[in-house]
């Protein structure tokens, strides 16, 4: 997301850090290519004018202009102008109302409320501790309501059970009444889509939620359409009392306009962004944050939350066990790759590491392949039990039994083997060093071989 604007950006303040003084001039210059980066970026251009108009108030000031490092203090000025563009207060979803709260989802077809219904609700159900019900509404799309029970299935949050014949107002009144009587905390309702926004939609939704009374009813924009999708978030906030946006396939998003526009169009804060395609790829919107990525400073935050929530406690343990016995096998290591890869593997990872964006040129020049750990998970994934438990059975037939049933090759399997006997024989350093020695000679081999090509 916003790795175009990022890079042009970075190249305009790049060369202000690089000048002792700043004329009103140089300002001038500079803030006529950041309204073409965001142009660029399809941001919409009443968004673009009072965001260059308020940078250079502040920035063409007497103290800016002045001070001792004139092109950081003009940075942090698009800094604090992109987080407030961005929606200054951040905004969770409000959940606090008596049992069970209704969140309603509405949105264009295709837009992706269905899928973000089920991430929602794992969300809610693994770190809100909620009892969630999802309920499909949506009678119109042939097997919505089956998809929706799916989904809801694997993500491991109860459905409501689908009764044919009814409109979409009798489900969700049904679907109230299951909420109150089972005890559920949320309840969310996917609501139907159209192709695009007319009367019949409007009309539908605006029942449904005087039947449902909603505490957040949020509308579900696809963020690859740009600025379609900051048109339908303005027609939709005409007619229906959103409470906020979710923007979905946010990471397939380069430019990134409409995550700049909704909020100044709408007026409605984003709180949710969707990050992937697996069900716990929806994260919470951090306008400070979002603001530190476009600009190149990273986000060493969400880092970090990404790491904890990825790592299993238990099973960290159990592996810090094996590494001080210098027990360790396969099974191990693919745990580790599994992990990885939960954090959004090498790319998302360097993505959120400040100063990465001016070396960019020279990752893609070294061409990280992120299919490494998808090809040695099914490596290690093709092996038996014993021979992940024991390398040194596998022998020259093992290993091309191993690469034939992973789609591989012998010598992905070769290195890969490599890879885990420097690991161990790290293990076994450990063993000797114990924890100081460890921190003095490091853990080589952890990052797959092959990565950078």
């Amino acid at each position: 997301m916003f790795d175009r604007l990022t890079s042009r950006l970075g190249e305009v303040f790049d060369r202000l850090r690089g000048r002792g003084a700043l004329s009103e001039a140089d300002v001038d210059a500079a803030l006529r290519e950041v309204r073409v980066a965001l142009l660029e970026a399809d941001v919409a251009l009443p968004v673009v004018k009072d965001f260059i108009k308020g940078v250079r108030e502040r920035a063409v000031g007497e103290a800016t202009l002045r001070s001792v490092t004139p092109g950081q203090l003009v940075v942090k000025i698009v800094h604090d102008h992109l987080v407030a563009t961005l929606g200054a207060d951040e905004s969770g979803l409000d959940l606090g109302a008596e049992p069970p709260v209704v969140v309603m989802l509405v949105g264009l077809q295709g837009s992706g409320k269905t899928t973000t219904a089920a991430k929602l609700g794992k969300r809610l159900t693994e770190t809100e501790r909620k009892k969630v019900l999802l309920a499909s509404l949506d009678v119109n799309r042939p097997a919505a309501q089956e998809q929706l029970a799916v989904l809801g299935t694997q993500a491991g949050v109860a459905t409501l059970p689908v009764v044919a014949g009814q409109s979409p107002l009798e489900i969700a009144r049904r679907a109230l009444q299951a909420a109150r009587l089972s005890g559920y905390d949320v309840l969310i309702l996917d609501t139907a889509g159209r192709l695009h926004v007319d009367e019949g939609l409007m009309a539908e939704v605006a029942a449904i939620a005087e039947a449902t009374r909603p505490l957040e009813t949020l509308l579900v924009v696809d963020a690859l359409t740009g600025q379609d999708a900051v048109n339908v978030a303005s027609r939709f906030k005409e007619r229906i009392d959103l409470t906020g946006v979710v923007l979905t396939r946010v990471d397939g998003d380069g430019r990134g306009g409409a995550a700049l526009s909704m909020r100044a169009v709408t007026g409605r804060p984003i709180k949710l962004i969707g990050v992937g395609e697996g069900l716990d790829a929806l994260e919470p919107f951090h306008p400070d944050r979002i603001a530190s990525r476009i600009l190149g400073m990273g986000d060493v935050v969400s880092l970090v939350e990404k790491a904890a929530a990825g790592v299993d406690r238990e099973q960290a343990e159990k592996l810090a066990r094996k590494v001080e016995k210098g027990v360790f096998d396969l099974d191990d290591m693919a745990d580790q790759l599994k992990q990885l890869r939960k954090m959004g593997g090498m790319r998302g990872m360097l993505a959120m590491l400040p100063g990465v964006a001016k070396v960019k040129k020279q990752l893609g020049e070294a061409g990280i392949d992120e299919t490494i750990l998808v090809r040695q998970q099914a490596i290690i994934g093709s092996m038996t039990k014993g021979e992940r438990r024991n390398v040194k059975v596998l022998n020259a037939s093992r290993r091309r039994r191993i690469a034939s049933g992973s789609g591989t090759t012998v010598q992905d399997v070769n290195r890969l083997i490599n890879q885990f006997q420097q690991m161990t024989m790290m293990m076994k350093r450990v063993q000797k060093l114990g924890k100081k020695g460890l921190m003095r000679h490091g853990m080589p081999g952890l990052t797959p071989p092959g990565t950078f090509r």
